[in-house]
């Protein structure tokens, strides 16, 4: 039996790691289902989940240089969500149209802010003169 991607098949728990459990299946192949593909809860010990010896059914995830990716969560129905309990996402907000860019600035508006930066810039190098001026007039004695 030539093992696909997406096959459902019948499998036998051979053994259990930390990190998942290796699935005997039919014509003396072995795939791995990992920790994360075994149950759609989180699971902390796979042991709670899975035993040796235990009868699965699998799904195929993928085949790489032989190796096969099984999943046992993928065949199950997912939880609903309970209703009493508030969703854990917010919903999206409603897309708004895009604003549109700002007008451009007319000829007097640029002189004026560029007035503003050079007023204040002059402003701030003849405070820091008049303090360089004052500190060497006090420190001179007469």
């Amino acid at each position: 039996m030539e093992l696909t991607v997406g096959a459902v098949l019948d499998g036998k728990v051979k053994s259990i790691t930390n990190f998942g459990a290796f699935i005997s299946l039919p014509d003396d192949k072995t795939g791995l289902v990992h920790i994360s593909e075994v149950a759609n809860t989180y699971v902390s010990d796979i042991r709670q989940h899975l035993t040796e010896g235990q009868d699965v059914k699998v799904v195929v995830l993928s085949l790489d240089n032989g190796k096969v990716n099984l999943s046992i969560k993928r065949l199950e129905a997912k939880p609903q969500q309970r209703e009493d309990r508030p969703a854990r996402t917010a919903p999206r907000p409603a897309r708004t149209a895009p604003t549109p860019p700002p007008a451009p600035k007319t000829a007097d508006q640029l002189f004026e802010e560029k007035l503003k930066q050079f007023m204040s810039e002059s402003d701030s190098k003849i405070s820091s003169i008049r303090q360089y001026s004052d500190h060497r007039t006090r420190s001179r004695r007469r």
